[in-house]
């Protein structure tokens, strides 16, 4: 269980010299060797913002510039802002880590398969549920209002054969987060996304944040998305994204800026500041569950765990991606400072966003004394 007692730290060397024009000028060499449209990246502290730069085009073959105030979709990096509204609610008692998707659909958990009806909250949010990573997300977007999809998402899920026992191993799933979000809806009596604006990104001052894709279709006012090899998509707006079922597991959009008020809250929360949840509240939602600790790494609730020299220890990452944009953050609680990176191109970015969060790193070291 990470410490909630890390200790406070000035401002270092590298953080005092770190501007958006040298966040640039560690961009631009990725984004050619990489062959990206664009890629922007961020750098904070528990804080707040230390310094964010974008380099390179809205739209492949155009000379629109990407902006630092540009929007960008961060795909399953909306896992851990499901986690923390889950968060919110139980510590108002809603509900608990260990509530169950048949008490809260009691109407039907007749239908469950047997191995579902204890499945919790947790487990779900950890992707220990047993579940499989998705389901026929554009049947299901037939299926009545996007509250009727995630109902349907669950009936069809939890009556079928789990892929594995659950609780005993971790298999990564959409699935579970959107069943999870459908328990939240339930509970808290209003869609996901109402909830999310009113409980994470209006207290944090996101107000940038969305959900979908982004821009105006056809306009060039905010990235164009980029499949596999840098070929623009055929549209945007924001219908250019996931069916909005899958919510929950992955349809948020904002700048940098506002994911960096999330990023900056969650890094005070593990340091037992003041933050929108309480300091136990944030421990659990990075706490290892029994059978993970002898792993290198482990799926807490909406973030991978594991550990870097470099972060000092504990580092908490996680990517997203909806095809047409790639998002990559790291935290390194025990040293106060986050990563955050994304670029308007799908899957193939990885290897760019990653090099952009080496050559952060490195920078920092080199001039941390």
């Amino acid at each position: 269980m990470i410490s909630l007692a890390l200790s406070a730290r000035p401002a270092s060397s590298a953080e005092a010299r770190l501007d958006g024009k040298r966040v640039e000028e560690l961009l631009a060499p990725i984004r050619q060797e990489h062959d990206l449209p664009a890629i922007a990246a961020a750098v904070v502290t528990s804080k707040g913002l230390v310094a964010i730069g974008a380099v390179g085009v809205r739209k492949a073959g155009t000379d629109v510039p990407v902006t630092t105030a540009d929007l960008w979709h961060l795909g399953s990096n909306t896992k851990a802002m499901t986690a923390v509204l889950a968060g919110r609610l139980i510590e108002r008692g809603r509900f608990s880590w260990q509530t169950t998707p048949a008490e809260v659909f009691p109407e039907l958990a007749a239908a469950f398969h047997p191995d579902y009806k204890s499945v919790t909250l947790r487990q779900l949010l950890t992707h220990r549920a047993g579940l499989k990573a998705n389901l026929d997300w554009g049947r299901l977007a037939r299926a009545g209002s996007v509250a009727e999809q995630r109902l349907a998402a669950v009936r069809e899920a939890l009556a079928a054969p789990p892929e594995y026992p659950p609780g005993t191993r971790a298999l990564y799933s959409n699935l579970g987060y959107v069943i999870a979000g459908a328990m939240l809806e339930r509970v808290a009596g209003a869609p996901w996304e109402y909830l999310m604006r009113r409980e994470v990104f209006e207290p944090l001052g996101m107000s940038s944040a969305g959900f979908g894709g982004v821009g105006t279709p056809g306009a060039l006012d905010q990235p164009w998305g980029h499949r596999t090899g840098g070929r623009p998509a055929r549209h945007n707006g924001p219908d250019a994204d996931n069916p909005p079922v899958l919510g929950p597991a992955g349809t948020v959009h904002c700048t940098l800026a506002d994911w960096a008020r999330f990023v900056a809250d969650f890094l005070r929360g593990l340091r037992g500041e003041p933050g929108l949840l309480q300091p136990a509240t944030y421990c659990a939602l990075v706490t290892a569950d029994p059978g993970d600790e002898a792993s290198s790494s482990s799926y807490g609730a909406g973030w991978v765990v594991t550990r870097r020299e470099w972060a000092g220890g504990l580092a908490l990452n996680h990517c997203g991606c909806n095809t047409l944009f790639f998002a990559n953050v790291w935290l390194a609680p025990e040293r106060d400072f986050a990563l955050l990176v994304v670029a308007n191109q799908g899957l193939d970015a990885f290897e760019a966003t990653d090099a952009a969060v080496a050559a952060l790193v490195r920078f920092r070291a080199a001039a941390v004394p």
